[in-house]
């Protein structure tokens, strides 16, 4: 299993802890709130879409991620999403030593 099907293994594990919030305005509302400490942006997601968070997250001083394609990050999720943020600090750090 490489890193990268780690990750997505580790996304999915935090969004059954409850650590986790999927949907754009879900996680425009963690941004604002100070609450998403990391945020996963699909690498195919669309220019509008790309921009708005890149520019929020930059904004706000929260970290994106653009290591997963839609497809990869529905998969890990269970859903159809475009855009997660994790919640924990602890979630958070071991994604990034993944990638």
């Amino acid at each position: 299993m490489n890193n990268k099907q780690r990750a997505l293994n580790l996304i999915g594990l935090s969004q059954r802890a409850g650590k986790l919030l999927s949907g754009e305005a879900l996680v425009l509302q963690g941004v604002r709130s100070g609450k998403a400490k990391l945020v996963c942006v699909a690498s195919n997601a669309s220019d509008n879409t790309t921009r708005q968070f890149l520019n929020k997250c930059e904004h706000y001083n929260v970290p994106v991620v653009t290591a997963f394609t839609r497809e990869e990050l529905s998969h890990a999720l269970g859903k159809d999403r475009t855009v997660c943020a994790l919640l924990d600090k602890g979630f958070v750090h071991s994604l990034q030593k993944l990638l």
